[in-house]
């Protein structure tokens, strides 16, 4: 159990009310969180002892910012800085991020506290693998993105005009709240989206109204301190609510805002590069941070394992799962099986009326694929009773999941395929028609070469 010291540090979790929270120095709302600089020697750094096989914090990124600062620093590409948004836009289509991927988060935190309120909300756009928020005003841009190995890492890009821009790396000073459990030690790294009731001054109005969101999540526990744009119908959430006086939440309906075609009634909308934050893309960016924290959980307990049989026994860590300990493969099938039931959304809050989005993200989504040759796609919306037309998420064919240990793998390959062949009976697949999950697997074996061969039978 933790301890008092732990306990504060989960407290000040918590406070990162909100947000996909991008980096945090403590994540306080309303104190300044512009001094960056570590405050533990990361000699002690505790990723380092729980899981040295990751080696968080002294292997080198392999992901898309890494990737971008190496073209930079040869000269390969430059980035453009602009009067207004600095580097914004130039740092979206250099990530390929879809600017339609606009959400908008009120709540005063990050280290750009200091410009965060209900009239200046933080702006983030997401790809499958990146995140990047941005704030009018603000010094700095922030950027988050999936490693292969490493899962969630942090970055920072200073936002004046520099011949040779760089970003800047942060670790311990991020994982004291991107950890999922305390103070750079007991979990992983993680990004977080929650969802509470913010008050005029973008502060969280009582922290017992904050919750951490998922798809699982009802709507109306959903997206608090959000603004959200596009139809739902009747369905209750809340999104767009402003408390100025906390008595008002004892009649919470009066206060609901629904199906709000775009914000510009809201705040000044012409400072952003959109004018909505739309629903569709909130749906999205819940499933796929909830997706990648469980394959980050699988990754670090899988190669911990994996390296302590190694180097307990003399054994082989590789994809032979003869080699491997009992409680290694105990714990890969438990790992695996929540990673497994999350990607089928297993769970998934029902829709009740249909969702429409305010802008092109959904069919700019859609259109990404891959197909197979019936023009099927994991990332079809359904958006009726659930968010895609046939879920199985469309982060198995992400760089992420590819890097999961082949025997985690193998596992996650037999459980879609046993899942979804069988007669439904499983609470994670129940919900599904015999024909929806046929398609399902048909789509999978077409566009994702590594199942059908790990599922291949002579």
């Amino acid at each position: 159990m933790p301890g008092i010291g732990s306990y504060r540090l989960a407290v000040t979790a918590a406070m990162a009310v909100l947000l996909l929270v991008l980096v945090a120095k403590g994540d306080v709302p309303g104190k300044d969180m512009t001094d960056l600089r570590p405050s533990a020697d990361e000699s002690r750094f505790r990723y380092a002892t729980d899981y040295p096989a990751i080696a968080y914090s002294t292997v080198p990124p392999r992901e898309r910012i890494a990737a971008l600062q190496a073209k930079l620093d040869r000269g390969e590409l430059a980035l453009e800085h602009a009067d207004t948004g600095g580097y914004l836009r130039s740092v979206l289509k250099a990530l390929e991020i879809d600017p339609a991927s606009q959400l908008l988060v009120f709540s005063r935190t990050s280290v750009n506290v200091a410009h965060i309120r209900p009239e200046t909300p933080r702006a983030i756009y997401f790809n499958d693998d990146a995140y990047v928020a941005w704030v009018p005003g603000s010094g700095m841009l922030e950027i988050a993105t999936m490693d292969p190995n490493l899962g969630p890492v942090f970055f920072t890009l200073d936002q004046g005009a520099a011949a040779r821009p760089r970003f800047d790396r942060l670790t311990v000073q991020c994982l004291r709240c991107h950890d999922s459990l305390t103070l750079t030690g007991g979990g992983v790294p993680r990004f977080i989206l929650g969802s509470g009731y913010i008050d005029t001054r973008g502060d969280l109005v009582s922290h017992e109204g904050w919750i951490l969101t998922s798809p699982e999540t009802q709507l109306k526990f959903r997206w608090g301190g959000w603004y959200v744009t596009g139809e739902h119908g009747d369905q209750p959430h809340l999104g767009n609510i402003i408390v100025k006086d906390p008595a008002t939440l004892q009649q919470l309906d009066s206060l609901r805002v629904y199906n709000l075609a775009n914000l510009d009634d809201m705040i000044a909308t012409e400072l952003y590069l959109s004018n909505y934050s739309d629903i569709v893309a909130l749906l999205v960016i819940e499933h796929q941070v909830h997706v990648q924290n469980l394959i980050t959980r699988v990754n670090y307990d899988v190669r911990t394992a994996l390296d302590r049989d190694q180097r307990r026994n003399g054994l082989d860590s590789g994809s032979n799962e003869g080699s491997v300990s009992d409680e290694t493969n105990s714990l890969i099938e438990d790992a695996t099986e929540h990673l497994v039931k999350a990607m089928l959304f297993a769970g998934e809050a029902k829709l009740t009326s249909p969702i429409v989005g305010s802008n092109a993200f959904a069919e700019q989504f859609e259109a990404r694929g891959p197909f197979d040759r019936d023009g099927r796609s994991l990332r079809q919306f359904d958006l009726h009773t659930r968010t895609f037309r046939y879920p199985l998420s469309y982060v198995v064919y992400s760089e992420a999941f590819d890097a999961l240990p082949e025997i985690a793998l193998n596992r996650i390959y037999r459980r879609f395929a046993e899942l979804l062949g069988n007669d439904g009976a499983d609470d994670a697949v129940e919900r599904l028609q015999p024909e929806e999950r046929a398609a399902i697997l048909d789509i999978l074996r077409a566009t994702k070469p590594a199942f059908a061969e790990a599922t291949r039978t002579e």
